[in-house]
């Protein structure tokens, strides 16, 4: 199915350009709006954000856009990704809306839409949307018009949800974490929630001014805080990214952990503890070899989607699993929650980091990776996939990995790039792999 507007992770791009522009915004609420009025009720729509400065310009435009179709609005001010789906649920909302770029610059910004159950919408409901776009809204006459309003406590019900994740009968005390929220949605909740769990926190990254998002710090570059973590002597870093919905961690000695290692960590902990469903869990296609061969030494199943976390989910809940995630962090517990939730992942490996008694880096290294190479390569318009080139290139990749490792290529589904990964269990091989088929990228 071709969406002209939605990516894997709903509608995303550059800040005044389309389709992130004010007008677009205002468009996109009146079709999901249209989409979402089912029944004579009164129809409720919940508004999150991040820190971002445009969020101010797409949530005034969306908001005119809901409203102008007869849809009220509950605002809920600055908010994880995941709290915005807790809410849409808790409240009985028709529709969610997240505005936020998750871990990309201030320069762009998205939209990320919630149904009524808290699950991001389904290929057939944007496809809806998406054809409602090219028609003129069904405005409502003057009386139907819907009305806006802020609730204040909705940090504090979110913060309230993560903490009953934790068990009841553990406590952080005596644990120094410091947490780095990406000067994101998660810059006030994140470090309350592990304070009243009894932790000694040291927060960074909260201090967002509308540009700063992302901005050296965060889930996508964590140096800040693998340096804070070695210097101030803490247990375990936790780093989160502007809409905290993803999660890496950094261990005492200030080595990263990736999604990959969290999620064995947990399918084993949830396993041990008689919690884990469907006899394994679930990650795309971009997750490590090594994860793989492990579950299967824990007589686990790795099944794999293509890359998105709502694959990941749809495979979860169509086969009954209930862990899942990404490599870069996105980690599903649907036990807990409906979306990839940074802070609620965080707290399973800090309860089973309680429970071991033992130092982050022997506890949270659990399978010795593959060698895997992940590289970016730009482009400005074309099908660079469909060259003879590339297919050539990429052809002599797989036979030259056949056998000891993979190969995948893919379009970004958030960025104008094309993504080149090999993983193998020859270093330098997939190292030349790779390069080979970004060369013939950059040359189509």
């Amino acid at each position: 199915m071709t969406r002209k507007f939605f990516g894997t992770d709903g509608i995303r791009g550059r800040t005044n350009t389309m389709p992130m522009t004010a007008a677009m915004a205002q468009r996109i609420g009146q079709a999901a709006g249209a989409h979402f009025l089912r029944g004579d009720h009164r129809h409720r729509v919940v508004i999150g954000k991040d820190t971002r400065l445009s969020g101010y310009m797409m949530e005034t435009a969306m908001i005119s856009g809901f409203t102008s179709v007869g849809m009220d609005v509950v605002m809920v001010g600055p908010v994880p990704t995941p709290a915005v789906a807790m809410l849409t649920q808790s409240m009985r909302a028709d529709l969610g809306v997240m505005i936020s770029a998750s871990h990309n610059k201030f320069i762009d910004n998205g939209i990320k839409l919630f149904g009524p159950t808290g699950y991001k919408l389904s290929d057939e409901d944007e496809a809806a949307i998406e054809a409602l776009l090219e028609v003129e809204p069904r405005l409502v006459p003057a009386e139907e018009i819907g009305r806006s309003k802020k609730i204040e406590d909705a940090r504090g019900r979110y913060i309230h949800a993560a903490k009953l994740t934790f068990p009841p009968h553990l406590r952080l005390d005596g644990l120094h974490i410091v947490v780095d929220c990406a000067n994101g949605a998660a810059y006030q909740v994140a470090p309350a929630a592990l304070w009243e769990l009894g932790a000694d926190v040291t927060a960074i990254g909260v201090s967002p001014n509308g540009v700063n998002i992302n901005e050296g710090c965060g889930s996508t570059d964590t140096r800040l805080l693998q340096k804070t973590v070695v210097e101030s002597g803490a247990h375990i870093g936790i780093a989160l990214d502007g809409d905290a919905d993803r999660l890496i961690v950094v261990d005492e000695t200030g080595a990263v952990i990736d999604g990959d290692q969290l999620m064995a960590l947990i399918a084993c902990s949830w396993k041990r503890r008689g919690m884990l469903r469907g006899g394994g869990i679930v990650a795309t296609v971009m997750s490590n070899l090594g994860l793989e061969r492990f579950l299967e030494r824990q007589s686990l199943k790795l099944e794999r989607t293509k890359v998105g976390d709502r694959y990941v989910l749809e495979t979860m809940r169509a086969q009954g699993y209930n862990v899942g995630g990404e490599q870069s962090g996105h980690i599903i517990l649907s036990d807990y929650a409906t979306t990839g939730d940074g802070l609620v992942a965080a707290l399973q490996v800090l309860a089973e980091l309680v429970v071991a008694g033992r130092r982050a880096s022997e506890l949270l290294r659990q399978f010795e990776p593959l060698p895997q190479l992940l590289k970016n390569v730009r482009f400005e318009g074309g099908t660079p996939l469909e060259t003879d080139g590339v297919k050539a290139a990429i052809a002599a990749g797989e036979q030259r990995l056949s056998g000891t490792g993979r190969l995948v290529i893919r379009k970004s589904g958030t960025e104008p790039l094309i993504r080149v990964m090999a993983e193998g269990e020859d270093e330098a091989l997939v190292a030349e792999v790779v390069d080979s088929i970004c060369d013939a990228v950059k040359a189509a």
